[in-house]
This record gives structure tokens, C-alpha cells and sequence, in this order.
């Protein structure tokens, strides 16, 4: 399944889920879908392979669909998803997936574990058809993505063919209009019975989507059964993490398993980190800053090991446990504090960073960059804490300075 989703709004180096969201299974998504009307095939969920049989039996005995439950794409070219002709050869199928590592081109080369897989019932598939809802920030309101290329990544059929790939804004003030629906529904190829259809499908989603405080919903492939049906054969959901506080039992729907241990360990503390794969840590404060710094390091040749924002009230323990939190990745050689000091003012800053460097011992080399209030009383007690630190006027400065030190700077073990 593609993710359109970072398409519309990416920064080369920004990395998904800012604004953070939750990412939730495909037979949870398909659940929450299921609850607003979204047509859905059959299916049961389950982490133990001897089960697999009589979910099998209980959805008709003949022929089922085993999918591995993780947080990625392209499950089905990495053996994720198997079709199985009998309760027998499901059970066997889960069993060889349940437990096993699933490497595709969204997991990395380190895989998942997956940990349960979805036992679906088969159906006899006429066409697949992409469909997605998310929020066009440019637009200011939800956008309806669709293309009757579905099944495909879509996102090399939005690079090669972009004609395929349709657009429909959304009002908030009426919803999806029925008239909607049917064009995109035409425009994919479809005939008078299932465009009606689509009507209906299209309302559920956009209703499942506010209602939900989804960030995305993407659903591929649609399918057209041969009985002339639509429904839901793969989906995913993602859920804006800053409204959950409205949803418990939404909330409850976080498995932890599947997310990066840094970024679980840092939401403890209130810290915002999304880790990457380069070798500087950034710490700063205020997303757009650190959006802007991890631009600034590229720009300077070098590769940002993380999004790391520890708010503008950050104070010396917040401090302590981002560094701790950076450390804690072997691959960062150098640290660029990157502060504004209004909220979080700069004499705080450098001594929460004196006494988290003291503290840790922090074993590479940190580069800070601070303006703002007390900036010069903030320089002062760096200087004369003793510590190797270097500091730098500009952000530019800042850059070069910690990309020259990270290269030379041993690796950590």
C-alpha cells in the first residue's frame, strides 16, 4: 500500500508525522471504517497460528487471505500476504508469518516482527481502484485522492503518470456532495451501478475522517467484486496524536511495539523526536525552527540524525532527557543546539546544557547556536563552564561547524 500522504507537503528532509499521528493496524483501521459504513471483506485477527484454522472454517472453509499486521507498505512483495485454499494452508501460513521479520521498502532493512496476522475472507476481484482522504494544507480543507490505478505504488503512478491521479476538495461546510462521488467514480471507469455506490462509500469516509480526527485514510486497493460490490480490501489509517485527548478509546489503539523505541521513550517526556538515519542529533526548540536546522545541515553537506523539538518551555530536566535520548542513538558524532531564546531563554538553556553535559557525559562534540533573551549571559556561563563546547553565531556558522566536526569525529560503539 503507497503513502500518498507525504507527497502533497514534503520538505526533502522532513520526516513523516509532523504534525505527529497515530498509526494504527489494517484490521483496526478496517474496524473504525467498518463503524461508519465503509464496506469491508470478512475477517478476523489473531497472534496465535493455531487459530488460524477455524477463523478459516468460520469464514466459509475455502479460500482466505493471511496478511501480516505491521506499520508499512508493500507487505505483499515481502511475503506479508499469502492466499491460502484451505483452513489447513491458512493455519500453516500463519504460522510461518507469526513471528517472522517482514523487510519492505517502507520497513527498512531491519524489517518488523509481526506479531499477529489478519485472516480474511477471498473475493472474486473485477478491478482495483485507489481512494484516499486527507487534509490539503495549501487548501485549507479535506482533499479526495483517487486514481483507477489502484493495487499499484502510488506514488511511482503519480510520478510517471500524474494524469491518473484525481483530486476532489471537500467543503466542510456540505461535506462530500453525492455529484462528487459520481464524477471521480466516472472519471475511474466506473458504470451507473457502482458510481451510486461510491456515493455512499465516499460519505462514510469523510464522515469516518472528522469524526475520528483522521489525518489520512487511504484505502488501496477499492475493489469492484464481480457482483458489481466496493469494498475496503486493504486500508490505512493515521489519527492526529493532538486530538486524541477526545478519543480514548482511540488512544488505546497505540501499539508500541511498532514504534521506534527513542520516539516512545522521548514521548514520555513531552519531547517531539522522530528519528532518521544521518549522524548529527539536533536539539531545538519550536518545530519550524528545527525544520529549518535540518535544512541548514543538509545544505552544509551533512545529515541530520533526528527531529528533535523540545518546546519553548523547555526546562534543565527536559533538557537532560533530550540528550540522554540523543545519545542513545550510536550513530550521532555531533550535537547542534539550535535555540530562540523568548519562552526558553538562553542563561536557562546553557545551564540546563552544562549540567545534562556533566551529568551524561556526553561523548561527542556540541556545537550551539542561541539568540534571543539573555543570549549573552547564556554565552558567558559556556564559556566559563569548563566544557568543550563550540558555539556560532548564525546558523549557517552553526552548520558547517558541527558537519566539520561530525566527519571528523570517531563512531560510537
Amino acid at each position: 500500500m503507497g503513502g500518498f500522504f507525504g507527497m502533497l507537503n514534503r520538505n526533502p528532509v522532513q520526516p513523516f508525522g509532523v504534525p505527529h499521528v497515530l498509526k494504527i493496524h489494517e484490521y483496526q483501521a478496517k474496524s473504525i471504517l467498518a463503524r461508519f459504513g465503509v464496506p469491508v471483506p470478512r475477517g478476523e485477527v489473531t497472534s496465535n497460528s493455531l487459530d488460524a484454522a477455524a477463523i478459516a472454517q468460520r469464514l466459509g472453509g475455502s479460500v482466505v487471505v493471511v496478511k501480516a499486521q505491521i506499520h508499512a507498505g508493500g507487505r505483499g512483495k515481502g511475503g506479508g500476504v499469502k492466499l491460502a485454499k484451505s483452513p489447513d494452508e491458512a493455519e500453516r501460513l500463519a504460522k510461518q508469518m507469526i513471528g517472522m521479520t517482514l523487510i519492505t521498502h517502507q520497513t527498512g532493512p531491519e524489517g518488523r516482527i509481526v506479531g499477529r496476522v489478519l485472516i480474511e475472507e477471498g473475493l472474486q476481484i473485477e478491478r482495483e481502484l485507489y481512494l484516499s482522504m486527507l487534509l490539503d494544507r495549501a487548501a485549507g480543507r479535506p482533499v479526495i485522492i483517487a486514481s483507477a490505478a489502484g493495487g499499484m505504488d502510488i506514488e511511482e503512478v503519480a510520478a510517471t503518470h500524474p494524469e491518473k491521479i484525481l483530486r476532489e476538495h471537500v467543503d466542510p461546510a456540505t461535506g462530500v456532495i453525492p455529484f462528487q462521488a459520481r464524477k471521480l467514480a466516472f472519471a475511474m471507469g466506473l458504470e451507473s451501478g457502482p458510481a451510486g455506490k461510491m456515493v455512499n462509500v465516499l460519505d462514510a469516509i469523510y464522515k469516518a475522517f472528522i469524526e475520528t480526527d483522521a489525518s489520512m485514510i487511504e484505502i488501496n486497493p477499492l475493489i469492484l467484486t464481480k457482483g458489481g460490490d466496493l469494498l475496503a480490501l486493504d486500508a490505512k489509517v493515521t489519527l492526529d496524536d493532538n486530538a486524541l485527548y477526545r478519543h480514548p478509546d482511540l488512544r488505546e489503539l497505540r501499539d508500541l511495539s511498532e514504534e521506534d523505541p527513542l520516539e516512545v521513550e522521548a514521548s514520555k517526556f513531552s519531547l517531539n523526536y522522530i528519528r532518521l538515519d544521518g549522524n548529527i542529533g539536533c536539539m531545538v526548540n519550536g518545530a519550524g525552527l528545527a525544520m529549518a536546522t535540518m535544512d541548514i545541515i543538509k545544505l552544509a553537506g551533512g545529515e541530520p540524525a533526528n527531529f528533535l523539538d523540545v518546546g519553548g518551555g523547555a526546562n534543565a530536566e527536559q533538557i537532560k532527557n533530550a540528550f540522554r535520548i540523543l545519545m542513545a542513538d550510536k550513530h550521532v558524532k555531533a550535537v547542534l543546539i539550535n535555540i530562540f531564546g523568548g519562552i526558553l531563554r538562553c542563561d536557562v538553556l546553557a545551564q540546563g546544557v552544562i549540567a545534562a553535559v556533566k551529568q551524561l557525559g556526553v561523548p561527542v562534540p556540541i556545537v550551539i547556536r542561541m539568540e534571543g533573551t539573555n543570549v549573552e549571559e547564556g554565552k558567558r556561563m559556556l564559556r566559563e563552564s569548563g566544557l568543550n563546547f563550540t558555539t556560532a553565531d548564525s546558523m549557517g556558522e552553526a552548520a558547517d561547524k558541527v558537519v566539520a566536526l561530525a566527519s571528523t569525529t570517531a563512531a560510537r560503539v
